[in-house]
């Protein structure tokens, strides 16, 4: 298969202090891929990086063939300012933002389109509604609509169903199917391990070091997460000697 992403010996972090160490493997095109790993294991860090808004420290991320512009990127749901002004219809159309620029106009055939999006998604009725106004569900639907505009080869998604209900839920992950289905690659950082284990064939096990990755029944067996588990303790002890020392 063709490789859409290649990572070589990849060290993430912040101010020099790494939060991904010597990273080494391939996403395969048209995967879907779960990262996974306890809390502060360098999940987010690691999308950060594959849509170019982190730097590495060392090593480095190899594309095929496409650059961090042409990856779809959806961050934490804390990350994104709900008190910014605009409808769900422009902020849909912010899918178009490569070929229309971030407040370009769009013509008759592409209005549409976004029509169809946020109908794709169940959100008919409220294209003019400020995204203030929206529900977590809501708002998940809505960024979902602005990813399928994007129309990228790569999608990022940063737990993505943190905090919505079940129905928003089973919707969102039939447009990961529908990625899947066109032979999109999807990596999606996840906490849901049977959710993990019903949708999503490969597993990245992530503690600051690659655990484990491989199909997910092996990459999330109870050795594997165990070991996780005590690697991110390990060093969150550590840390905190340090600090103590300084």
């Amino acid at each position: 298969m063709t490789t859409a992403l290649r990572f070589r010996d990849l060290t993430l972090g912040y101010d020099r202090h790494p939060a991904v160490h010597h990273l080494d493997g391939e996403v395969e095109q048209g995967v879907l891929l779960a990262v996974c790993g306890p809390n502060g294991a360098g999940k987010s860090t690691l999308l950060k990086a594959i849509a170019g808004v982190l730097k590495p420290i060392g090593g480095k991320i190899e594309r095929g063939g496409f650059s961090a512009r042409d990856i779809a990127y959806l961050p934490q749901a804390a990350e994104i300012d709900r008190s910014f002004p605009i409808s769900v219809f422009d902020m849909v159309s912010m899918g178009y933002w490569r070929t229309a620029g971030l407040f370009g106009g769009i013509g008759r055939d592409k209005r549409q389109k976004v029509f169809d999006a946020i109908a794709s998604v169940g959100l008919t009725g409220f294209e003019d509604r400020t995204i203030a106004t929206l529900s977590g569900g809501q708002m998940q639907r809505m960024l979902f609509a602005r990813l399928l505009l994007q129309d990228s080869p790569v999608i990022l998604l940063d737990e993505p169903f943190t905090a919505i209900d079940a129905k928003t839920m089973q919707d969102l992950l039939n447009v990961v199917e529908r990625w899947h289905n066109e032979k999109r690659t999807v990596i999606a950082v996840l906490h849901d391990f049977e959710m993990v284990r019903g949708h999503f064939p490969q597993t990245l096990l992530l503690a600051r070091e690659k655990v484990a990755w491989c199909g997910t029944s092996d990459a999330l067996s109870p050795e594997n997460l165990l070991k996780a588990r005590r690697i991110c303790e390990a060093f969150d002890r550590e840390a905190l000697e340090c600090e103590r020392v300084a």
